[in-house]
């Protein structure tokens, strides 16, 4: 059987390598220096990957508010061009089907704004005296009806704002029926 001799990375024999190569020594030492080094790099890096995730995070919710917002307010105007005739508060029956098509959404920060074939209210009611006067009697068929929501969107993550006015807003217009 032959007798094998271990050797370095310089191809030296490795009982040479203490005495010849001093680099060789050295490259051991440091070897054994960077067993911490993954660990060290991860409390680097983890504070960045964690904000980058939140924001993520934070930036899907508000995002996910909008088309909340926008479906509901679509829906909400649907329900004010087909209420011609109905009602005698035709923006409080437009606000309660928004307010069932979009549950999640905090009602005391929506704010509301109708034009009523060219009348404009503001709030979550514009009550008539009958279905042929007031906010009840611009429902005119082929006129237009126009609903306008707004709600503040949060994007705060560990307590820091990056658009603290930030608003969302979605508009609809319909063709009353």
């Amino acid at each position: 059987m032959a007798n094998t001799i271990k050797r370095n990375e310089q191809g030296a024999p490795a009982a040479a390598c203490v005495e010849a190569f001093p680099k060789c020594t050295q490259a051991r030492r440091h070897a054994r220096n960077e067993k911490g080094q993954a660990i060290i790099e991860f409390a680097f890096i983890m504070p960045v990957l964690l904000t980058l995730v939140f924001g993520v995070i934070t930036f899907g919710i508000a995002l996910n508010n909008y088309l909340v917002l926008t479906n509901a307010t679509n829906i909400s105007a649907q329900q004010l061009a087909v209420s011609r005739g109905q009602t005698t508060d035709p923006c409080n029956t437009s606000t309660q089907a928004f307010y069932s098509a979009a549950p999640n959404l905090n009602q005391n920060s929506l704010a509301f704004s109708y034009v009523l074939n060219g009348s404009s209210y503001s709030g979550t009611s514009c009550s008539s005296t009958s279905t042929t006067s007031g906010a009840a009697g611009n429902l005119v068929s082929g006129q237009t009806a126009r609903i306008t929501v707004t709600y503040p969107c949060n994007l705060k993550f560990f307590g820091f704002n990056p658009a603290s006015g930030c608003t969302l807003t979605a508009q609809v217009s319909e063709v009353i029926q």
